[in-house]
């Protein structure tokens, strides 16, 4: 990995984005309503979505279809600018990993996972995360803001671009897309929304409605209004079988406690039988990995429609976490599939580059103090650890 300098990846206080229009912040109905009031035909979104998103194309003058006078004109109010790539590096498993560096100077990680019949991209909503779930290193970097639809649909586009052999979108390399990077997705509702909305554009990317997943902690309200605007897939990271555990590991669970989180995703899929909630629960040793919590969880979510994704934590350095030992995980699996709940354990892929579930951190100015005050306490424990062991 390249040595970073804060020069390269803090803001100036004079870096501004680009005046002009950025394509990418729009999706094909939002630029259809911008070529009306451009005066152009509507047709031309569909023109722009395509050499854009399926055929990676990004210089205004090879847009051969449009006419001259139409692309002199986007040269002058638009551009399509993407988040910059500071480093990738590919894990001994063939997990990928990106660093990007967006206008602001702030940096962001995206991750791709390749597996036999799928190649899975996690995605980023957020520059750090504005919740606070004790066993994610995410969160101890803080927040500093959302990701607008360009810094999002953009990590696709390089994906894409940077797999393909070939350049563009149409050798399919992303089969998926999971909303599961740095940030809550919901909490960037709009953008996000806008954004998996361009990866189902059949004129885009193409994915279909079971291949884009977005993972929430929870955010009741947030979760009704995207089961009435998107058919994505819905994934909540549970991680706790009761409130008193779920308010210390995740906690949003505070304001939007299990008995109102279970109700949603009861109902989430009721005109779509067929279709799941994915429930996420990473294994903390000691923590919520016991049969009694094993027990527990089967009582909450036996009635919903649902699958559980068994995740080993992964560690980092202070977490106070420790991963369940594979006997325990084992244990646990088999106590939850025995009731006919679909129980899978997740491989734990790209840790030799700190690509795994939980890792990403970018780097970035932190706006809630949470990296700094992380660093205290991490300093008080290791001064104590000392002092102990002196």
């Amino acid at each position: 990995m390249t040595n970073l300098s804060s020069a390269d990846i803090l803001p100036s206080q004079d870096v501004q984005p680009n005046p002009s229009i950025n394509l990418l912040d729009y999706s094909r109905t939002q630029l259809e309503t911008l070529m009306i009031e451009w005066g152009e035909k509507s047709f031309r979104s569909q023109q722009l979505i395509k050499w854009i998103h399926q055929l990676g194309c990004t210089d205004f003058e090879q847009m051969t279809n449009l006419s001259k006078s139409f692309r002199q004109k986007l040269k002058e109010i638009a551009h399509i600018k993407l988040p910059e790539v500071i480093w990738d590096k590919a894990s001994n498993d063939g997990t990928h990993k990106w660093l990007l560096k967006l206008f602001d100077g702030n940096c962001i990680e995206m991750v791709y996972i390749p597996e036999k019949n799928r190649g899975t991209l996690c995605v980023s909503s957020q520059v750090g995360c504005a919740l606070n779930c004790s066993f994610c290193s995410t969160a101890k970097q803080g927040f500093n803001r959302n990701l607008s639809v360009a810094e999002i649909i953009g990590q696709v586009w390089i994906a894409c671009r940077s797999l393909s052999k070939e350049g563009t979108n149409k050798h399919k390399v992303v089969t998926n897309v999971v909303m599961m990077g740095m940030g809550e997705p919901l909490l960037n509702f709009e953008n996000v929304l806008s954004s998996m909305d361009i990866m189902m554009d059949d004129l885009a990317y193409n994915l279909s409605k079971y291949r884009v997943t977005l993972s929430t902690s929870g955010l009741v309200p947030q979760m009704e209004q995207l089961k009435k605007t998107s058919q994505v897939s819905l994934a909540v990271s549970l991680h706790a079988p009761n409130d008193e555990l779920r308010n210390e590991l995740v906690p949003i669970n505070k304001k939007y406690p299990l008995r109102e989180l279970m109700a949603v995703c009861r109902q989430y899929y009721e005109n779509e039988p067929r279709r799941m909630v994915t429930f996420e629960y990473v294994m903390l040793a000691g923590v919520n990995d016991s049969e009694l919590h094993a027990k527990q969880l089967v009582k909450l979510i036996s009635n919903v429609p649902c699958k559980l994704n068994l995740i080993p934590f992964n560690p980092f350095p202070n977490s106070g976490y420790e991963t369940s030992s594979m006997e325990t995980i084992y244990r646990f699996q088999k106590i939850v599939a025995a009731t006919g709940i679909n129980t899978t354990i997740r491989k734990t892929r790209g840790d030799d580059i700190d690509a795994a579930c939980g890792q990403l951190v970018g780097q970035f100015q932190d706006r809630t103090r949470r990296s700094s005050k992380w660093q205290e306490v991490t300093s008080e424990k290791k001064v104590m650890y000392f002092e102990e062991h002196s």
